[in-house]
């Protein structure tokens, strides 16, 4: 897989306008893709190494609404690839930095973003004491990381029905087509929710 040229974010900025008119909150993350390892002497082969998993795959970035509805997922980058890096390389700093005031949920993988996007970006909140901390504190720390924890499970949801397609449980196509085959995907399950949330009426 050739690094691919970065995309418009238009996508990225209707789920944002998306999220921003109707006050909803917005949940991101990232989630790997198996795929065939490159050939040997390949000079990109380890790339595609997973640093979390240790196997060969890609990273798309997905962003859904608080209940789940899949909104956007972006092209997909070597699984070597940090969760942070991903989400300035698809332009989604500069975006939420920019635009209507929204609440985006991230885990820790993306901390750093919340001072880049205004405070637009909550991570899991910081421990103070590496140490022999407190007994209240410990408490306190765990109770506020387990309600942000609660609060994104939703986008948990929405990469699993993501992932129930066939062709992206393991990709065994070209790895230069994957990004089309997630984003069509995505496109389709999006569709496929709304309609599910908002059935025709019956006249």
């Amino acid at each position: 897989m050739h690094d691919q040229p970065r995309r418009p974010a238009a996508n990225t900025g209707q789920s944002h306008r998306h999220l921003g008119a109707r006050g909803q909150t917005g949940i991101i993350d990232g989630t790997e893709i198996r795929v065939r390892r490159p050939a040997a002497g390949h000079k990109d082969r380890d790339r595609f190494i997973s640093g979390k998993n240790k196997q060969n795959a890609v990273k798309t970035m997905v962003l859904t609404n608080q209940n789940g509805r899949m909104l956007f997922s972006s092209p997909a980058r070597p699984g070597s690839c940090a969760d942070i890096t991903h989400a300035r390389e698809s332009g989604l700093v500069k975006l939420l930095a920019d635009g209507p005031a929204v609440e985006i949920l991230a885990d820790a993988g993306y901390q750093g973003l919340g001072a880049q996007t205004g405070g637009r970006v909550m991570t899991p909140p910081h421990r103070k004491f590496k140490k022999n901390a407190p007994g209240w504190y410990e408490e306190m720390h765990e109770r506020r990381r387990k309600a942000h924890s609660s609060r994104r499970i939703r986008v948990e949801h929405g990469i699993t029905h993501l992932k129930n397609w066939r062709a992206l449980a393991r990709h065994l196509g070209r790895r230069e087509h994957i990004s089309d085959t997630v984003q069509a995907v995505a496109g389709l399950l999006s569709h496929q929710q709304t309609a599910v949330l908002n059935p025709p009426r019956q006249r």
